[in-house]
């Protein structure tokens, strides 16, 4: 019993040195050979192959810096050295630490210099200012209770759509006071006697009498539904309105002191507002390119970050949490599809290689023989809506005249409505895996969307510069079809603006909310129930209104409130898209989060920017401008009011200006911005593999944690050993 009992305390303490960390020391004798444990991390051993020198610096000192006392001298000698330029908010440490170095800055504070100090204070105040301001700012958004109530139903995916729509909104306002400004201010001030300021009138120019009549297509409204043709087409009363090119036939106007030029100013608002919206798209599109440039295509990362990271925590609907439920399902079904997929590309043989490729060789060629018929199409009704709609209007009924006037408004939207259920067909047919499926698919839209505009364009471009008579060597483009071309365009834009912006409600009204009565009344039939709801699909949408977006961007130059028509619409648009999701639609399963969805639509939208800008340049610096209307009678074409201008600079600031336009000045410029392009490709290289060895640093953690877990159980092991 005494020799029990004179174990039990030694047993009990041995227990507790065991137990205790300062007795459980790495050097001690349950471990034979005596090496330095922290060396043993596989993330030291990791850093130590690939910095040899280092690893031999550690080895002379002796020493090996712990993270957490390396990282806190960091912190501490960051804050000493850059006191009055850096922030403690950006570290991050616990409130404790934080609180602690707040001290630290506090106490340093005494002993600046009286200026260094007010520096201090004063650089606080203004970014307390800043803040407070940006607050305030943010109370005063557009539809900020909507979007905030649509983010927390239906989560960030949706509500990156509407916010979308809300900057298109913000962007039309933008470009319609820029055109405001610059053209029409100035021609109302002097219109109702607002300023001292009279009319400049072209001068009369030494050309043929023929090419300066412009008949205008008013004949007195004789019938009731002429009005309603009238403002669905842009024609009669409207055309003579400053909704159009036609009515700015004026050279300038007088104020007191100056000339107004306005040629120069209508040009110059043009390449302004595009050249605003590619800076704007350009600017919110550097975060979401940032997230998709550095984002890792490991496969098991993608998995992890649905599985730990996928949750959307601004739902609050139970509804749409169990939708989020479902469309995390489908992206991991997606994601495991795509595996096999990879998985059966590895294991093709040659003879099923060849097999596919010919097979997605004979399925693109069909979609591009589609693409073909539906701009031929577009090509076709445009030139017979041209050669018919100069008739007198009582030779025709309301119907038949408003058929030729939106016939090829008509085509597009059919073209728009059948070209993607036919890609969704043959998609299938190619098999590629999901995600390239849809990707592909709405490349195809985006182009068949897009390019459409363009044909419909370049058929108008055709046929204003083609005639059978001598109209077109005298004027230089056919003026007896078209008097004034660009206010002509102009109304194709509009009609296509219109004509979209009723297909986009009579659908909403006409067939999503039928739809849902038929799905809650009619719930025995199957048919009904296997039609179900309407989906609320996120990239038709978008698709949607950059189409518009598009159209208004080429006809601003030929219908100059044409962007005021668009803000209009997008207001409108945004509530029957809302209630439409509310009430008629349900979310698609296939989910967006919401960087994905910002990059993808502003780069949809810069896609359509880059289109719009070909064929205005095409007729601002090629098509002779019309001799019968417009601010451009006097010039051969658009751009030559900047030539002209220029020459009227002084000599020195002309050769200054001739020398930036040289080749012997691009060619450098050329190659520096080459240069600057390669350097950011080369620092987003390396931003990418810093990123890489983050992760790869995050998984060194866990080994090194299991490591530790290891080397703990076996020490728990070896002391229950030697006690027993």
């Amino acid at each position: 019993m005494s020799e029990g009992s004179a174990d039990e305390p030694g047993r009990g303490s041995s227990r507790q040195r065991a137990v205790h960390p300062e007795n459980m020391s790495l050097g001690s004798s349950y471990f034979s050979p005596p090496v330095n444990f922290l060396q043993e991390l596989p993330s030291y051993r990791s850093v130590a192959r690939r910095r040899t020198n280092i690893v031999s610096r550690d080895k002379q000192s002796g020493t090996l810096l712990k993270p957490t006392d390396s990282y806190s001298s960091q912190v501490d000698g960051a804050i000493t050295e850059n006191l009055n330029s850096q922030s403690i908010r950006k570290y991050a440490l616990n409130i404790s630490e934080k609180r602690r170095l707040r001290d630290i800055q506090e106490t340093q504070v005494k002993y600046l210099s009286e200026w260094d100090q007010w520096k201090r204070y004063s650089s606080k105040s203004w970014k307390r200012f800043l803040e407070k301001a940006r607050e305030m700012t943010t109370h005063l958004e557009l539809w900020r209770k909507d979007i905030r109530s649509i983010e927390g139903k239906f989560g960030t995916g949706i509500q990156s759509y509407f916010s979308f729509l809300r900057f298109l909104v913000v962007l039309n306002l933008v470009i319609f006071l820029i055109i405001f400004t610059l053209v029409l201010l100035p021609i109302l001030l002097t219109k109702y006697k607002i300023t001292n300021s009279t009319f400049v009138f072209i001068p009369f120019r030494d050309m043929d009498i023929q090419c300066t009549v412009y008949p205008i297509s008013s004949s007195g409204l004789i019938y009731f539904y002429s009005y309603i043709i009238d403002l669905l087409s842009g024609t009669g009363f409207l055309e003579e309105t400053s909704l159009f090119y036609g009515h700015y036939t004026i050279d300038g106007v007088k104020f007191q002191n100056f000339t107004y030029d306005l040629p120069l100013a209508y040009l110059i608002s043009t390449i302004a507002y595009l050249a605003l919206s590619l800076l704007w798209i350009v600017k919110r599109s550097v975060e979401g390119f940032k997230i998709n440039l550095i984002r890792s295509e490991e496969h098991f990362q993608s998995y992890c970050n649905k599985i730990f990271a996928g949750w959307d925590f601004c739902i609050t609907n139970r509804s749409m949490a169990e939708l989020k439920h479902s469309s995390l399902r489908y992206e991991l079904r997606a994601d495991l599809e795509e595996e096999r997929v990879r998985q059966k590309i590895a294991e093709r043989t040659s003879e099923e290689t060849i097999r596919i490729y010919s097979l997605r060789l004979f399925l693109n060629c069909i979609v591009l023989a589609v693409l073909a018929a539906c701009f031929y199409a577009i090509y076709l009704a445009t030139t017979f809506s041209q050669e018919h709609m100069k008739k007198e209007i009582d030779k025709m009924v309301f119907g038949e005249n408003l058929l030729i006037l939106y016939l090829p408004s008509i085509v597009i939207t059919l073209a728009n409505f059948i070209t993607p259920i036919i890609f969704a067909k043959i998609i299938h047919y190619e098999d590629y895996s999901p995600g390239f499926e849809i990707r592909l698919t709405i490349l195809r839209c985006v182009f068949m969307r897009l390019a459409t505009i363009c044909v419909l364009v370049f058929t108008l471009g055709s046929k204003i510069t083609s005639c059978d008579d001598n109209t077109c060597e005298l004027c230089g483009y056919n003026q007896k079809l078209y008097p004034c071309w660009e206010t002509q365009v102009g109304q194709e834009m509009y009609k296509l603006m219109i004509f979209d912006f009723i297909i986009i409600l009579a659908v909403t009204l006409f067939v999503d909310f039928p739809r849902k009565l038929l799905v809650n009344y009619c719930a025995s039939s199957k048919l009904i129930q296997c039609w179900g709801q309407q989906e609320f699909a996120i990239p038709d949408n978008v698709l949607g209104i950059v189409y518009g977006q598009t159209i208004c961007w080429i006809g601003a130059f030929f219908s100059p409130l044409l962007p005021a028509i668009a803000t209009l619409k997008f207001v409108i648009i945004f509530y029957v898209k809302e209630l439409s999701l509310l009430y008629t639609c349900r979310p698609s399963p296939r989910q967006f989060r919401a960087s994905n969805s910002n990059f993808f639509f502003l780069l949809v939208l810069l896609i359509g920017l880059c289109i719009a800008i070909i064929p205005l340049t095409i007729s601002m610096s090629r098509i002779p401008s019309s001799k019968a209307c417009g601010p451009f009678t006097n010039f051969n074409t658009t751009w030559e009011v900047i030539p002209l201008t220029v020459s009227t600079f002084p000599s020195s600031l002309q050769s200054l200006i001739h020398g930036i336009t040289s080749e012997a000045f691009a060619v450098p410029f050329f190659i520096i911005i080459c240069l600057v392009m390669f350097y950011f490709i080369a620092l987003a290289g390396a931003h990418k593999r810093v990123v890489v060895q983050l992760r790869e640093q995050l998984s060194l953690e866990s080994r090194d944690k299991r490591y530790l877990i290891q080397k703990l159980t076996e020490a728990q092991r070896d002391v229950r050993s030697q006690q027993t």
